[in-house]
C-alpha cells in the first residue's frame, strides 16, 4: 500500500493534514462515522474535546479491526455541531491524545453541521484507508 501525500507550494500550507492524497492499493477500508460514545452507548461528555477524543478512539479501533493503522488513512472527514475556532484546538489535542506522534496526515475535511443523528452528539468522524 502506498499513500502519497501532496502539498504543492501553490496552495496554502496544510497544518495537520495533506492537501491531497494519492492512494494505491488493493483493499479500501471505509470506516463509518464514529461518534463520542463508549461501547455501551454512553455519550462521554457534552463538550467537543471529550467527544472528539472518544470518536477518534472508536475510529482507531475500527481501523485496527480492519487491519489498518493511521498511516493507511487516505481521507478523514469531521462533522462538527456548533463549530467555533476553539474546536480546531480541541481537534488537535484529541488527535494527539489518541494517535500520539503518528496521527493521520491524510486529506481532511471539517464540516460544520446543524445537527447529527442524536442531539447529544457534537462530532462524527469517518475515514477511508487503503491496504494492499
Amino acid at each position: 500500500m502506498t499513500i502519497s501525500r501532496i502539498d504543492p507550494d501553490s496552495l496554502p500550507p496544510a497544518v495537520g493534514y495533506s492537501q491531497a492524497t494519492v492512494a494505491e492499493g488493493t483493499c479500501i477500508v471505509h470506516v463509518a462515522g464514529q461518534v463520542g460514545i463508549t461501547p455501551d452507548g454512553t455519550v462521554v461528555g457534552p463538550d467537543h474535546r471529550s467527544q472528539l477524543e472518544q470518536a477518534l478512539r472508536n475510529l482507531k479501533l475500527a481501523l485496527e479491526a480492519a487491519g489498518a493503522t493511521a498511516g493507511d488513512v487516505a481521507k478523514v472527514t469531521f462533522y462538527v455541531v456548533d463549530y467555533g475556532p476553539e474546536v480546531l484546538g480541541a481537534l488537535f489535542e484529541a488527535t494527539a491524545a489518541v494517535f500520539g506522534s503518528e496521527p493521520p496526515t491524510s486529506a481532511a475535511t471539517l464540516v460544520g453541521v446543524a445537527a447529527l443523528v442524536d442531539p447529544e452528539y457534537k462530532v462524527e468522524v469517518e475515514a477511508t484507508a487503503i491496504l494492499t
